[in-house]
């Protein structure tokens, strides 16, 4: 027995680092995942190797029409949705004053607008049974994590752009936290800090990823690398396993009471902060 027995999640960005981690620990515990990415080669390699039951959807989710798409896979295949988990992203640094409309632009469509579409994407697949249950006396909690950032709730130079689209996000959680509470759906996020991924990896020629045809370089400088752990009190950066967590946690009947929350999963980095 699982505690995720009979759910369906959807994990977006789940190919690689913490979106793998999250599909992986899903499916052990018993859901049945979708498993996204750009790139649909890479999606349908790693949904091969996770023991589990899952689907695959490959696209570019800032593209309109593309979350309603990925929403009906999973209609079509399972018939409902009970996790959301609104992870796709990736950085595009620079300092402000070198930034271009469209690098802003990009980190705004990723992690703000995509989530919304998500978010309204799976809307009557979570609605409309929650009023049938309501009516009936019954509550069944249903899930949305969305990914933040520590740039979102506490800003980093050099992020302008993904620190706004991160901390946007923050506003969509507590916003439709209020709006869906009354159907008993907890909408949460997380906030993550220096974690594990091709995000974090040394800013190398080989640590890039193509979006419209256009590579984009990845990764922070090595100077900035060695100085991050100082700054952690569990003197480490996370693993993705370990980020992978925080979402199961507010996924599973525990959480069921928290909503409109952002649990910063960061090894105690900017300890004391408001978030």
């Amino acid at each position: 027995m699982g505690i995720l027995d009979d759910k369906v999640a959807i994990v977006t960005g789940s190919a690689r680092g913490i979106g793998r981690a999250t599909a992986e620990l899903f499916a052990a515990e018993g859901a049945k995942v979708l498993i996204n990415d750009l790139d649909a080669d890479v999606a349908e390699q790693t949904a091969s190797e996770i023991d589990g039951d899952t689907i695959v959807f490959g696209g570019d989710l800032t593209k309109p029409g593309v979350c309603d798409q990925l929403v009906g896979r999973v209609i079509d295949a399972w018939g409902k949705v009970d996790v959301l988990v609104n992870n796709a992203g990736y950085t595009n640094d620079a300092p402000i004053h070198k930034m271009s409309d469209e690098q802003f632009q990009r980190m705004l469509d990723i992690h703000n607008i995509v989530p919304f579409r998500m978010c309204r994407a799976v809307a009557p697949h979570m609605r409309e049974p929650a009023k049938a249950e309501r009516e009936q006396g019954v509550e069944v909690f249903r899930k949305i994590v969305n990914v933040s950032s520590v740039s979102g709730t506490m800003g980093n130079a050099g992020q302008a752009n993904y620190a706004s689209g991160k901390s946007g996000v923050v506003g969509l959680t507590k916003t439709l936290a209020k709006e869906w509470g009354q159907f008993k759906i907890n909408v949460n996020a997380v906030a993550f800090g220096y974690i594990e991924t091709r995000l974090t990896a040394d800013k190398a020629a080989d640590n890039t990823m193509e979006i419209d045809g256009q590579t984009v370089a990845l990764g922070i400088p090595s100077q900035v690398r060695q100085l991050v752990p100082a700054l952690i009190p569990m003197g480490r950066p996370g693993r993705p396993t370990e980020a992978a967590g925080g979402v199961f946690l507010l996924c599973t009947p525990w959480a069921n009471y928290i909503t409109g929350q952002v649990l910063t999963i960061s090894g105690g980095q900017f300890g004391g902060m408001t978030s």
